[in-house]
């Protein structure tokens, strides 16, 4: 494709679709043409996060309609409440009255909820639409719009209704990092540490060599950062696109991570405040931890329960909760609910199999294994340890 000679782009080939992973600053200016190669066509949707910066949707409209796209535009509050079938309603609604076809392709421009919610909509519109992802959140960069999984929560449980739909094209413009509040950027380091955990212990060296860079947002270092993890997660998915097996790794810290986020409000402890504590531009959070934060909660417990079980070395925990601590991503949790609450959410997390909680727990850095015969005892020893 055109636009993959000039910008770093990571390829994701499958037995039924191929697409790219574009990434480059100030990609949004140019999204336009790059949408076009994937999805011509006359219409297009442009469903984006109502809290983002609003030069991010006029760039991308402006650059749409420039491509020769009339853009149907829609901005959608995003919080995990909000992560609903009727905010998917809202958004077919929309769509049908602008009569959207079935060629027309539908941009999703926010953070990992946005994504989330926007891809599941296409996936099931008139039976299926082209789907862009832009994602603006480091967290949606690296996870959320790579790989083709989206969905919604429901009361029961986080993502229990979805699909697997793979994207026609994902657009990275890593320079709106730059309007993120810091805690938003944390909270996609999360998931970083969590794939050099899974499956790469230079990421993990790098990180831990480059991390001051990252955060002090230069440039170069934030393209290397999302090339590196996207090529990580396009692998895993190449390997396994419907978690089958192999795919499952990414789950490293989820199960607890999604037991964290199912009770708050339960007990659940705010995490450490900053002034931009109190919103949720990215869609991430739900008034307690946001995804990022609890996931590095999660890992430290799964960590914590793989040492216990002489899986780990000790210094592994020591190595993640170092890198996690400076990162600024919490390590303890103080004030979580009961254990009891927490292992019934984990029960209802959508991976469990005939009534066994799955878990992913590291051998290694770079090296994880499922684990689905954990004694219940030592799982709610892993939760207690978390107060410390």
């Amino acid at each position: 494709m055109r636009y993959a000679l000039a910008m770093p782009q990571v390829a994701i080939h499958l037995p039924h679709h191929r697409y790219e992973v574009v990434i480059a600053p100030g990609l949004l200016a140019r999204l336009g043409p790059c949408v076009r190669e994937v999805a011509p066509h006359g219409r297009a949707a442009l469903l984006h996060d109502a809290a983002l910066p609003p030069r991010h949707a006029h760039q991308a409209a402006r650059s749409l309609a420039d491509a020769g796209y009339s853009v149907t535009e829609g901005a959608f509050a995003t919080s995990e409440r909000l992560k609903s079938l009727d905010t998917v309603r809202a958004m077919y609604e929309l769509l049908l009255r602008d009569r959207l076809e079935r060629r027309s392709p539908i941009v999703a421009l926010g953070g990992g909820i946005l994504t989330d919610t926007a891809g599941f909509a296409a996936a099931s519109y008139l039976r299926g639409v082209p789907l862009v992802m832009a994602p603006t959140t480091l967290l949606a960069m690296v996870d959320a719009s790579v790989g083709g999984k989206v969905g919604v929560n429901v009361p029961q449980g986080k993502n229990l209704i979805g699909a697997f739909y793979q994207p026609a094209l994902v657009a990275v413009d890593t320079d709106a990092l730059a309007t993120l509040p810091p805690r938003e950027l944390r909270c996609g380091l999360a998931e970083c540490i969590k794939h050099a955990m899974i499956r790469d212990p230079q990421l993990m060296q790098w990180l831990e060599a480059n991390l001051d860079a990252v955060l002090a947002l230069d440039s170069s270092a934030l393209v290397d950062l999302v090339r590196w993890n996207v090529s990580i997660k396009a692998k895993v998915v190449m390997a396994d696109e419907k978690e089958a097996g192999e795919r499952a790794h990414l789950n490293f810290g989820h199960t607890f991570a999604h037991a964290i986020e199912a009770t708050q409000g339960e007990g659940a402890a705010e995490p450490p405040a900053d002034t931009e504590a109190g919103k949720d531009p990215s869609g991430g959070g739900c008034g307690g931890y946001h995804h990022g934060e609890a996931v590095a909660l999660g890992m430290v417990a799964a960590t914590r329960l793989a040492v216990e079980r002489g899986l780990a070395d000790a210094f592994v925990l020591e190595r993640l909760m170092n890198l996690l601590t400076r990162a600024d991503l919490p390590v303890a949790a103080p004030s979580l609910p009961p254990v009891d609450a927490l292992m019934n959410a984990m029960a209802m997390d959508k991976k469990v199999a005939d009534a066994r909680i799955r878990l992913i727990l590291p051998r290694a850095v770079g090296q994880v294994a499922v684990h689905d015969d954990i004694p219940h005892p030592s799982i709610e020893r892993a939760w207690a340890a978390m107060s410390g």
